[in-house]
């Protein structure tokens, strides 16, 4: 079923988003439409803001945009969008944790075997469709334990050197969680795809993206709950103590990393690159709350739990592959992105909007 009439323009550059509908797969339509692609949104629209994100890319971009209501589990559906495309993003996913810990087996459908309906459909109908894929730091899992970092200035500093400039893609693969795996198996499946049949894939393991059209349905936008919960007053509860360092990158930056995989596909084909902020955009939670209480005017009310499964006291992508590779930097600092993030949250999310998984949001 198509939200919009379905006389989007019929050119070879048509592109397939699946997931096109969520927080980071909407940001990267409306991105391609506004280069001229002619875009295929596919979405299920089963969380929170995605219909208004729908919506958002239909007012904004007419028939440069189509927005089709199917399913990664649903063959038929993705045999047609993918032979009808040029290109293929794959963000369709289920995204939380604690959703994966409740239902293993539907975690595992939607991102592994959605993953892999998604590949078989490129490898039978389209083998020279791009593919470029969201994959997760999770795959490294915990990555540290405590005793593996030290404090500075408030912050988990890992004790090995060669960290120094983050997590490299040549970290062994540690899946910790049912999301881990599943996501983790679709990581793995589509670099193989590109080793054995040839698909021109790429991965992308990203970590902690935030910006406008964040609803804070993903267990992992942990920045936007933040905000969220400061401006409807609502304590904040940090799971740990806080020290616990992540890089943060803002959506726009995401994006062109996106596009620049997309636009260097013939160099980098099978490839897996970590996206992040990067060392230069690596705040502890403490330093949030810091920035969120000169945004605000006022410090949110915050509370300690205790540190949950698997929770890592530091991830830092190390992101000079995907910057050489990509001829990709990070540009936003996380102060002015944390900045443009509050104005929209401020004009777009009412105390409705917030979703149950918002208050359970993991780093």
């Amino acid at each position: 079923m198509s939200l919009v009439a379905p006389n989007i323009k019929t050119t070879s550059d048509r592109v397939l988003v699946t997931g096109g509908c969520g927080f980071l797969g909407c940001n990267i339509a409306a991105s391609l439409a506004a280069r001229g692609h002619s875009v295929l949104a596919m979405d299920n629209l089963s969380r929170r803001g995605s219909r208004e994100n729908a919506d958002w890319l239909r007012h904004r971009h007419g028939n440069n945009v189509a927005i089709e209501v199917a399913d990664t589990r649903d063959t038929e559906a993705v045999d047609a969008l993918v032979s009808a495309s040029s290109a293929v993003m794959h963000l369709a996913a289920q995204v939380a944790v604690t959703t994966s810990l409740a239902d293993p087996i539907s975690d595992f459908e939607v991102n592994g075997r959605g993953t892999l309906n998604v590949l078989e459909a490129i490898r039978r109908h389209n083998p020279r469709a791009p593919v470029i894929f969201a994959s997760t730091n999770k795959v490294y899992g915990k990555l540290l334990d405590p005793s593996q970092v030290h404090h500075v200035d408030g912050r988990y500093v890992p004790d090995e050197p060669r960290l120094a400039h983050g997590v490299g893609e040549d970290t062994p693969l540690d899946l910790y969680s049912p999301y881990g795996c599943s996501k983790g198996a679709a990581d793995q499946y589509v670099r193989d795809y590109a080793r054995v049949f040839e698909l021109r894939s790429v991965v992308l393991r990203m970590s902690c993206i935030y910006g406008p059209r964040q609803f804070g349905n993903e267990d992992q936008g942990w920045i936007a709950h933040f905000l969220l919960q400061a401006i409807q007053q609502r304590p904040i509860t940090i799971y740990g103590d806080g020290h616990q360092v992540r890089d943060a990158l803002f959506v726009d930056d995401a994006v062109n990393a996106w596009i620049g995989a997309l636009d260097n596909i013939d160099e980098v084909p099978g490839r897996i690159f970590n996206l992040g902020g990067g060392p230069a955009n690596a705040i502890s939670l403490w330093d949030l709350l810091e920035f969120i209480t000169e945004l605000r005017g006022n410090r949110p009310d915050v509370r300690l739990d205790s540190w949950r499964p698997g929770d890592q006291p530091w991830y830092v992508s190390d992101v000079r592959a995907a910057s050489q590779a990509l001829n990709w930097k990070p540009l936003v600092p996380v102060r002015q992105g944390l900045q443009r993030l509050e104005r929209w949250l401020d004009g777009h999310v009412s105390t409705s909007a917030l979703s149950p998984e918002l208050l359970e949001a993991r780093i």
